[in-house]
This record gives C-alpha cells, structure tokens and sequence, in this order.
C-alpha cells in the first residue's frame, strides 16, 4: 500500500505526507463499497472483483519491469492468475500450488517457443509476476471458500487498511525516526508502531465480533500483519526504486496503480489464512 512518498504534481491539494487525500479517500471509499457489494449477497460474487484486481495488478506489473528490459510473456501469466484464482476457490489449497507449478511450465513453454534471446531474463520476470501478485492473490480464494468466507474477506481487508491508517496518522504527526530511508524515507518507526496498534485494536474486535475468536488471537494477528504490510510496502518500494518509477501505474487517482494498493494486501493474504486457521478454524463440511 502507500508509502507516502511525495507526489510530483504541483497542481494539487497535498497533505504533510504527499498524498493529494480528497482523491485518495474517494478512491478508498468507492473500492470499500465495491468489495463489499459483491460480498453483500453471495460470496461468489467477489470471485470476479477479484480476478479483475489480480490480472489488473500482474499488467501493471508487467509493464513496470519492461523498465529493465523485462518482455513477461502476459497470456500464459493470465491464465496462470485465472486458474491459480478458481482452483483455489473450489478445489483448495493443493489445487493453488498445483496451478502455479503449471503456470509455471506454461511460461517456461511459452517464453522458450518464442525464441532463445533474452529467455531467461523474461522468464525470471513472468515467474516473479505468477508469484506476486497472482500466487498469492490464490489466497484470497481460499479465505473466501468457507462459508463464512465472506467474513473472513471483510476481516483481513479491515485489518490490512488498518495498518495503513494508523501508519499515515502516526508518521505524519509522529514520525521522527525513518524505517528506511534509501527506499521509503517517509516510513518511520513511529509510524509502524501506529500501524502496530490500530491492527491490533482492529483485529482484537474484529475477530471478536466477526469470527467468534478470542481477543487477544486478534491482538496477535494484527501485530503479525502491521509486520507483513509494512514489509509488503518495502518490497514494493524497492522494486519501484531498482525500476527507477515513482508509482506502479496511475489506475487510482491518489494513489498511483492498482499495485500500490495491493502491494501490502497481497503480501498479508497468505499471512491472514494461515493465522486464521489458527485462531478461526473452518468448521468441518464448509
């Protein structure tokens, strides 16, 4: 998600972390309210919205690493983020990995079939692109297969924006130290112990009135994900760095792409699974 790096556009409104906010909150609130229209009614529904986000972000992505000379060969990567998606919803964890090994070779094919030069180079960037974002983008399925995967989806998104929330709010009137100034020098350790503790807040109620958890689980898991996003943000950050571009894409007016609002949730998504399988196990038959 954002790491609150200045924006290069003069003209509008900014905030003390750069952010033009008025079109950052629009954009927050209006895919808010997409995400949880499509959960509103049936779960399946958010199966689309997802497959859209996914393929969107392995676009952006793609077209970043051209930067470097990076040709990812993008139809057998969208195939691979199709299936790794439907397969994980309806058949389970084995089926993500299974699909992935097989997008894998379908890009090892694929790339080769088309020549030699440059091959390794741009399959290196294909097999990066199935990993992040389409790979772990497949746990997102599987948190939504249960029957109560709905809420299981609104829980790890309230949890991951929270991170990002209490981040912006704690390092903009906060913040004095950086994190890591060479790749987001706005990041400061004040700002992820604000990111630290509204996701434990968030998560502590939210597994709580969500999921019939325990408290103090929910506690633990938003520790664990303030963690996971704010690695996720620097993952993002450093790509962005190496690639020498200020934002993934301009999909999202005050934001930049689609990828640095996925940066940190895809990041969290395997994260959130595991830990809920934990603190939430799916009830048997689901």
């Amino acid at each position: 998600m954002s790491d609150f790096s200045t924006t290069e556009e003069p003209t509008k409104p900014k905030t003390k972390a750069g952010r033009d906010l008025p079109a950052a909150i629009g954009v927050g609130v209006g895919l808010a309210a997409l995400v949880i229209a499509s959960l509103a009614f049936h779960r399946e529904l958010f199966l689309p919205v997802l497959v859209v986000a996914i393929v969107l972000g392995a676009w952006e992505m793609r077209r970043a690493v051209r930067q470097a000379g990076v040709d990812v060969p993008f139809v057998p990567v969208v195939i691979g983020a199709v299936s790794m998606l439907l397969s994980a919803y309806y058949r389970g964890p084995e089926a993500l990995v299974l699909t992935f090994g097989l997008t894998c070779i379908g890009i090892l094919v694929w790339r080769v079939a088309d020549g030699l030069d440059g091959a390794m180079r741009d399959i290196s960037g294909a097999l990066f692109v199935a990993l992040y974002p389409c790979f772990l983008g497949g746990f997102a399925s599987l948190l939504l297969a249960p029957e109560d995967g709905h809420l299981r989806i609104i829980y790890f998104i309230l949890v991951t924006v929270a991170s990002d929330i209490g981040g912006y709010a704690f390092g903009v009137f906060l913040g004095k130290h950086p994190m890591a100034p060479s790749l987001s020098p706005k990041k400061s350790w004040e700002g992820f112990a604000g990111s630290a503790f509204t996701c434990a807040v968030v998560g502590a109620l939210g597994l709580t009135f969500l999921l019939d958890g325990v408290w103090w689980q929910g506690a633990v898991i938003g520790v664990v994900v303030a963690a996971a996003a704010t690695i996720g943000d620097l993952i993002e950050s450093s790509i962005k760095r190496d690639l020498g571009i200020k934002d993934m894409g301009t999909l999202l007016p005050g934001h930049g792409g689609l990828m640095d609002r996925l940066d940190s949730l895809v990041v969290c998504i395997p994260v959130v699974w595991a830990l809920l399988l934990w603190a939430a196990p799916v009830a048997s038959g689901s």
